[in-house]
């Protein structure tokens, strides 16, 4: 059989989900799994699931052309402190620019507010005497016996990796570049991360706090990725294993474990990417992706096909939903809001006696206590089950049984009996409780966001995404829910629809009344080719196309907006119509332009990908007879609290145009679909189901 197939796995907290696609002459074929993953050893979990996968399809390693992976390992190494003994070294005098930051608070009114502490501490921040000025030039050579003396310090802290930030690297890396070569001459098995390489922009603290986290957890990734590949090839696999990046897309191996930081947001971002495929598909420009897992739920808005992008993201935030309470990352990601909601979180109650969930995870080991592994702690799950809205036997395609008196002893003893509440109806606050976080965090993205959910539908998937989806919606004011083909491993569908891509962000101060044309052209014709370097790794020869931007604000302001420019070499006649966009851009955002005020650049970014393949949306069907419901399933409502019958139905003998209305359950192998009173479900052309409130 030629290769054909391309596969695709994405590592959750709870589960890891794996996707098989196959181009045929009838169409796509895919196959799906979901496996329990394996905390202690990632790649067991994977190896386990693609076998799995390819049994099921009848396919074998040889039938695979391209691998496909995902995984939030990387953030859960930083959010619980799991990563490498890492050391910074630094210029003479900015020993604790990673502690002061940028000295804003995230809540003003906070008298003993908590900041999060840097990933490296105090005594492993060394310094050396150097200095560059802002333009590059030196201004103190480097002391490299001062630096041959901290090796050693190093060494008999047990550091296990470096990262290197000095003043003004990214305008001139030498000195980096010699220290690290120093580094590297007395001790070649220490991994190093530079800024100048990692993040070359400037602002000191994102840049060193972005290598900081890249050094903390590259040992780990590395490993991890060496030990995946190597399982891989002793399971018969010969084709190229790709990473999903944080931007949507898709890069070689050797550069993931080089900047593993660019990792922190994969699984996420191939949500993203399935969703924006699937508004595509549909037609609709405006929507929110709900992707909810057995860990956290992620929410992203996408409009014009496109999720939205940035350049910065936060970690291990310390205040819930509060901006600039994190570890600042300054890297390209798909902007979303990731909170600690999922299957798994812990429900408990605060001082205050109230129903709190998450964010703490039950995770895959032991798991929610309806899983019957050794947790004692009631999880979504749990609550969920105590509900009657998950059938015990046919859990994740009936691979996993589910147990329902421990789950409801687990609600009464650590919810109900302290609220003298019935276990379900514990369970019931439970279930609202996380809606609401979800919804929550939806509206806080939009406001963020300067946007709003008028006329916005909402895309539901991963394992929870459906289960919630309708009473989130409502939630919301949002009467249309899509539940795609695959909803419950829409991650790792996703990672198979993203473009091999890389992008190259550096910084080039410019303002427009003394615009050097010359310097601009050559940093841009030298990122072009880094991106183009990297991406034809793994392109294959395929057709790429170049996006170019500009971050730019008026003089004396504190933050840019991005515009883009012409994927050529600029000419002075272009340097107008820069500003002129640069101004229209503005007053989008503000109204109105500031007249007079000249405008700085501050970075450049380019990015480089391969060309997507064209979508064709999807025809209208003619109504069809829905099929007869397979059982009934008590459901206990969580908007009024009442029980009732629930038809169930399975999502497999429904065919396009039928159509069934609410309360009921959809349900297939992965995950199942709730239609809450008041709401309709109809199969469109592409077995997709569409919810409709009110319809």
């Amino acid at each position: 059989m030629s290769k054909a197939a391309r596969l695709a796995v994405d590592i959750g907290g709870t589960f890891t989900d794996v996707a098989v696609e196959r181009a045929g002459e009838d169409g796509t074929e895919r196959w799906t799994g979901k496996v329990l993953t394996t905390p202690h050893a990632p790649e067991l979990g994977v190896l386990e699931g693609v076998r799995v996968v390819l049994e099921r399809a009848a396919l074998t390693p040889a039938d695979i052309e391209l691998v496909i992976h995902g995984t939030t390992l990387a953030t859960n190494a930083i959010i619980e402190r799991k990563g490498a003994r890492t050391a910074l070294l630094t210029t003479d005098g900015f020993r604790d620019v990673l502690a002061l930051g940028n000295e804003s608070r995230y809540d003003q009114y906070d008298l003993n507010i908590d900041l999060a502490q840097p990933l490296i501490p105090r005594r492993w921040r060394l310094t050396v005497p150097e200095r560059l000025d802002n333009e590059g030039h030196v201004l103190l050579a480097l002391d490299e016996a001062a630096v041959r003396a901290q090796v050693e310090t190093l060494r008999a802290e047990g550091i296990e990796s470096l990262a290197i930030g000095f003043l003004h690297a990214f305008v001139n890396p030498a000195h980096e570049r010699r220290a690290a070569a120093i580094v590297h001459e007395m001790w070649p098995d220490l991994p190093i991360s530079l800024s100048s390489e990692v993040s070359p922009e400037m602002r000191e603290w994102e840049r060193f706090s972005t290598t900081a986290a890249n050094a903390y957890v590259q040992p780990l990734m590395a490993s991890y990725l060496r030990r995946l590949e190597a399982g891989l090839k002793e399971a018969g696999f010969t084709c190229p294993l790709f990473m999903m990046l944080s931007g949507g897309g898709l890069t070689t191996l050797d550069t993931a474990a080089r900047f593993p930081i660019r990792l922190v947001e994969s699984g996420p971002a191939g949500g993203a990417i399935f969703s924006a495929h699937v508004a595509k598909q549909r037609g609709w420009s405006k929507v929110l992706s709900f992707d909810m897992g057995g860990t956290t739920a992620k929410v992203c808005l996408i409009d014009d096909f496109a999720p939205q992008a940035s350049r910065t993201f936060e970690v291990a935030r310390v205040g819930r939903f509060k901006k600039g309470s994190g570890l600042p990352l300054r890297i390209p990601v798909i902007e979303m809001v990731e909170i600690g909601a999922g299957g798994g979180s812990i429900a408990h109650l605060d001082a205050l006696g109230r129903i709190q969930v998450g964010p703490e995870s039950a995770g895959a080991d032991p798991g929610p206590v309806c899983y019957g592994r050794g947790g004692d702690k009631p999880a979504v799950t749990d609550a969920n089950l105590a509900l009657g809205r998950y059938e015990p036997d046919l859990f994740a395609g009936g691979a996993l049984k589910l147990h329902v008196q421990p789950a409801l002893d687990a609600l009464d003893a650590h919810v109900g009996r302290k609220l003298g509440l019935a276990p379900e109806m514990a369970g019931l606050g439970v279930v609202e409780m996380v809606d609401e976080n979800m919804a929550n965090a939806a509206r806080v993205h939009a406001i963020e966001s300067g946007k709003g959910y008028g006329g916005r539908g909402i895309i539901a998937f991963g394992g929870g995404g459906p289960v919630h989806g309708y009473r989130v919606a409502e939630k919301i004011g949002v009467d249309r829910v899509l539940v795609p083909s695959g909803a419950g491993v829409g991650s790792a569908i996703g990672f198979l629809r993203a473009p091999v891509g890389y992008e190259v962000v550096k910084s080039l101060y410019q303002r427009f009344r003394t615009f050097d044309v010359a310097a601009v052209n050559a940093l841009l014709a030298e990122m072009s080719a880094e991106a183009s370097r990297v991406v034809a790794e793994g392109a294959f020869g395929a057709p790429t196309q170049e996006h170019r931007l500009a971050f730019m604000r008026y003089v004396g302001q504190g933050h840019e907006i991005n515009v883009a420019l012409p994927a050529r070499a600029l000419t002075e006649a272009d340097i107008p119509e820069i500003r002129s966009a640069y101004d229209a851009e503005y007053t989008r955002f503000y109204d109105r332009p500031v007249p007079g005020s000249d405008v700085e650049i501050l970075s450049f970014a380019v990015t480089v990908a391969t060309i997507a393949e064209p979508v064709e949306p999807v025809a209208p069907v003619a109504d069809t007879p829905a099929p007869a419901p397979i059982r009934m399933q008590r459901v206990r409502d969580t908007a009024t609290g009442q029980v009732a019958d629930w038809q169930v139905y399975d999502r497999a003998q429904m065919p396009a145009g039928s159509a069934v209305p609410g309360p009921c359950i959809v349900a297939e192998a992965e995950t199942s679909t709730l239609v809450g009173p008041g709401w309709s479900c109809r199969v469109d052309g592409l077995r997709y189901l569409e919810l409709t409130r009110g319809g």
